[in-house]
């Protein structure tokens, strides 16, 4: 389910702050380059996955060459990109807590046959997601390991699946994101690639029966845009892949709380399923039956059903070029090039003091040997201030405002931010150029935010090593994030 949010700049400002916190540009450039030097490893902890998998127990389940496939897209594998496409829910947006995604599906051999492996990847439940780390596993269905035990719900997404998207995690396929996203123009009159930019909102080419598709959905309460260009040529990847003709195909298609069908067979080829308007071979959207027949169909992947969420915020120039992943930015704007990151946080300058109004004249607060200190005031007077402030007076405006930088900085949402997203490296280095390397925090709301999020990695290192869980009989989990903990958290936009 979805947050009806009250209008597209609510929403869109939520992307942006998603887009600049949830991976850094410091995560970025350390996975790309470990991933580099074939190192898929450290790029995996470099983006916060931890690798659940060991390919030599691979190789003696199912085969040397199973394996081998395996290891080559892993060695492929950015899981920087992979963190940038995932899931997320409102109203923080974060990542979709108990999910098992799949990346890739293997054929295994085995005893009666070949039977499905799936490269997948776990996030945590919601009481345990401290650092917003994720998992890397495989999943047979037959053997499931103790961190799939431990999980909520270890086997793959129907909705949640980027097996069929490999653009969005795969290194050697990131160039298809332009047309997989729709940001690519259709064929020119001449038969050539049509070249538009994916800013331009405008798009004069549509496939056959758009206007039927979009117009069924014009009709529900949506706030949302939904991909409908790629709809029908995702429907006849997603046929292909289960197996199932393409021709006469149907689709379901989960938009919202609402569960459409999507026909991929010829309009108006005298069966009598005419709509008013189509254009001959065009897809056909219809509502649904409630006899729970459409739950037989394969299900069209979240990845596909909605706009990318780059596009819609490019489009509204609430980002520029350089704010997005590198990958993202060379597939949509091949031409651009400003592919550079330019999202590193602004930091006060080391040592570069600070003007605060004291008694009437300006004084000056900055750092002296890691710590934030008055610079206008001798060490007699400071110590003598701090004896009035024990006996309750009233201190000096320059040590009201190193007290204040302690307990409740004006960085303390962004340090919030960063620490809800895992960056705890980033939020340090906010606080340790606020205040020093060599500071002691005081009793506030910005000591309370990092012992919060230290509280609740403990709780996420119980939770992978199996000593603390939801089951009756453990301990009880950690300090919860204030927000929404329904059992159907809530998308930020349709992902």
């Amino acid at each position: 389910m979805r947050t009806p949010f009250p209008d597209d700049d609510s929403r869109l400002s939520l992307w942006s702050r998603v887009r600049r916190y949830a991976v850094p540009a410091t995560m970025i450039e350390t996975a790309t380059a470990r991933r580099a030097v074939g190192d898929w490893a450290g790029a995996c902890t470099a983006a916060h996955l931890d690798v659940d998998l060991d390919l030599r127990a691979v190789a003696r389940s199912y085969g040397t060459e199973l394996a081998s496939r395996i290891r080559a897209d892993l060695r492929h594998l950015a899981p920087d990109l992979l963190r940038w496409h995932m899931p997320r829910i409102a109203p923080d947006g974060l990542l979709r807590p108990g999910l098992t995604l799949a990346l890739a599906r293997y054929d295994a051999p085995g005893r009666d046959g070949p039977h499905p492996v799936h490269l997948v990847v776990r996030t945590a439940p919601a009481w345990a997601d401290a650092g917003q780390r994720m998992s890397l596993a495989l999943w047979d269905g037959t053997r499931p390991g103790a961190d799939a035990r431990r999980h909520p719900h270890p086997r793959p997404h129907p909705r949640f699946r980027l097996d069929l998207h490999r653009h969005l995690w795969d290194a050697r396929r990131t160039d298809e994101l332009r047309a997989r996203s729709g940001a690519a123009g259709e064929a020119s009159a001449g038969g050539g690639p049509r070249r538009s930019d994916p800013r331009d909102a405008g798009s004069p080419a549509r496939p056959a029966g758009h206007h039927v598709v979009q117009g069924f959905l014009d009709a529900l309460p949506l706030d949302v845009p939904c991909a409908v260009d790629r709809w029908a040529a995702e429907a006849a990847i997603l046929l292909r892949a289960e197996g199932r003709p393409e021709a006469g195909g149907r689709v379901a298609v989960r938009v919202g709380r609402h569960r459409l069908v999507l026909h991929l067979a010829p309009v108006g080829d005298g069966s009598g399923g005419e709509r008013p308007g189509a254009r001959r071979g065009g897809p056909v959207v219809t509502t649904a039956a409630s006899d729970g027949t459409a739950g037989a169909l394969p299900l069209l992947p979240d990845a596909a059903t909605w706009l990318l969420p780059d596009l819609e915020l490019l489009r509204a120039d609430a980002v520029e070029a350089g704010e997005l992943h590198p990958l993202v930015v060379s597939a949509l704007l091949p031409d651009d090039a400003s592919h550079g990151l330019s999202r590193a946080p602004v930091l006060d300058p080391a040592g570069r003091p600070r003007l605060v109004e004291c008694r009437g004249a300006e004084h000056r607060i900055g750092l002296v040997d890691g710590v934030l200190t008055p610079l206008d005031h001798d060490p007699v007077e400071i110590r003598r201030e701090e004896l009035l402030v024990a006996l309750t007076g009233t201190p000096l405006p320059c040590l009201r405002a190193i007290d204040e930088a302690h307990r409740n900085p004006h960085c303390l949402g962004g340090v919030r931010e960063r620490l809800d997203h895992g960056d705890t490296a980033g939020a340090l280095a906010i606080v340790e150029a606020l205040l020093g390397p060599e500071a002691t925090l005081r009793n506030g709301a910005l000591r309370d935010a990092l012992e919060t999020a230290a509280r609740r990695r403990l709780t996420y290192g119980l939770f992978r090593a199996g000593l603390v869980g939801p089951a009756p009989g453990r301990l009880r989990p950690g300090p919860r994030r204030p927000r929404d903990h329904r059992s159907h958290p809530r998308d930020t936009t349709g992902r």
